[in-house]
């Protein structure tokens, strides 16, 4: 073999599986897929929660309490090691963050001028400093 040829890895590519070839291939006849029912049909799908036509567990179960999952406030997460790609002095605001929280993890060494809907205390100390400013928009 040449050093300039690729040479395949054993076992990287998978034969495809040649279905309707003969009972002798072992994916003759029903190809694999059963006798009857929905899933030997073409373009048969089938759904995860699906249980036969049996009433669904989520369906089965009470639907009780409330959940703060529509209300609560989400923020995108953003570390100060992140801030890093900006330039010294810049001013860093919501246009260029989202709705973020800015959170301590890693070293900032540029003084930025920082705007943002919430601070983690470790991060707003590592922005002050290094000369910068932490403003918080709003009250969360």
């Amino acid at each position: 073999m040449l050093d300039w040829e690729i040479a395949n890895i054993a076992g990287k590519k998978k034969a495809r599986r040649r279905v309707g070839r003969g009972n002798g291939s072992g994916h003759g006849k029903t190809c694999g897929r059963g006798h009857k029912g929905s899933g030997s049909r073409a373009g048969a799908t089938s759904v995860s929660v699906y249980e036969g036509g049996q009433m669904p567990l989520f369906r089965r179960l009470p639907k009780r309490g409330f959940s703060n999952f529509n209300f609560a406030t989400r923020f995108e997460i953003v570390n100060v090691l992140q801030l890093e790609s900006f330039n010294d002095g810049d001013d860093v605001g919501v246009e260029e963050l989202f709705k973020v929280k800015i959170l301590g993890d890693g070293e900032l060494t540029k003084k930025l001028q920082v705007t943002a809907h919430k601070f983690s205390k470790a991060a707003e100390q590592k922005i002050v400093s290094c000369g910068g400013a932490a403003k918080k928009i709003g009250q969360q």
